[in-house]
């Protein structure tokens, strides 16, 4: 199947959302003071609606120092497995928020916070999702099927799969 290149729909949202809660583990990347690139490891705790994400992070570490000076991140998902990609970009905020902290809670949260959702270093981060890109690749067999057409016409293939921009 080749790749298509539509309008985004209410499908295409509920795909990046499916996507994003089955991988759940995600590369957010955000700006240091000297401007370079910082990335690390986090876990997508909620997406809401079609355009945020929620996480925990400790109001002292490094990431929430950055987003004091600029709100700008990215977050990329990967589960090769399934030849499923996504990544995202958007604009970070630190929130205090008990009654959010709650709801998002899980008791492994307790090795990060031992106090509990009311742990004074806990704090939400909440992405606003400006742009999301997925891809679905079928697999190997989709791609020699692929290498095969373009080596006959001599055009190569500009997506295997699916591929879906999202603003």
């Amino acid at each position: 199947m080749m790749g298509r290149m539509l309008q985004p729909g209410a499908g295409d949202f509920a795909k990046l959302s499916e996507l994003i809660r089955d991988i759940r583990i995600a590369l957010l990347t955000s700006v240091d003071a000297e401007g370079r690139f910082h990335t690390r490891p986090v876990e997508t705790l909620e997406f809401e609606g079609n355009a945020v994400l929620w996480f925990f992070t400790d109001r002292e570490s490094p990431k929430a120092n950055e987003l004091r000076h600029d709100i700008r991140v990215s977050l990329g998902y990967a589960d090769p497995s399934k030849h499923a990609y996504v990544a995202v970009s958007g604009t970070a905020a630190l929130i205090r928020d008990a009654d959010k902290a709650r709801k998002l809670w899980t008791v492994e949260q307790r090795a990060y916070y031992p106090d509990g959702p009311q742990d004074p270093r806990l704090a939400l981060l909440r992405v606003r999702i400006e742009r999301a890109e997925y891809w679905i690749a079928p697999g190997r067999l989709s791609y020699l099927l692929a290498a095969g057409r373009a080596a006959l016409t001599g055009v190569p293939v500009s997506v295997v799969g699916e591929n879906k921009k999202l603003e």
